[in-house]
């Protein structure tokens, strides 16, 4: 089975409606070259670094935020130190390791969530984040 083209980033970046600016395309071809996956300002930052983009943190900061305004990325918090971007925009869930700082993908077919409150009046729920939080196993 062959995968289909991945869009381009400049495409994407239209589709979104944002310019597509030297940054913003080198940031986007990096963050979405790998598929699906999660990363901190820090980690794009230093991938930027390491294949020559002249970027800095803060530019980064931005341009995820950007990203995420536009419905490119979606903001996850696990940890009130660290954020991270999640380039899989559908409903899903998350594992999340202690100590490896590492987040995984959990179907959203594999959670069943029943019961949520009524929002205010004149709001709805956008989406529901469910985070499981894993640690290693002890050899007791």
């Amino acid at each position: 089975m062959t995968k289909a083209p991945q869009m381009c980033s400049q495409e994407r970046l239209r589709n979104s409606g944002l310019r597509p600016t030297r940054q913003r395309v080198a940031l986007a071809d990096l963050i979405f070259a790998k598929g699906d996956r999660h990363l901190t300002v820090e980690e794009l930052h230093e991938e930027a670094v390491e294949a020559g983009v002249p970027v800095s943190l803060a530019t980064v900061y931005n341009t995820l935020h950007q990203f995420t305004e536009a419905g490119m990325i979606r903001v996850l918090a696990v940890e009130s130190a660290k954020t991270y971007f999640d380039t899989n925009v559908s409903d899903h869930h998350h594992f999340f390791v202690e100590g490896q700082n590492e987040v995984l993908d959990i179907p959203v077919s594999n959670i069943q969530i029943d019961n949520l409150p009524e929002p205010p009046k004149g709001m709805e729920i956008s989406h529901v984040d469910v985070v499981v939080r894993l640690r290693r196993k002890s050899d007791r």
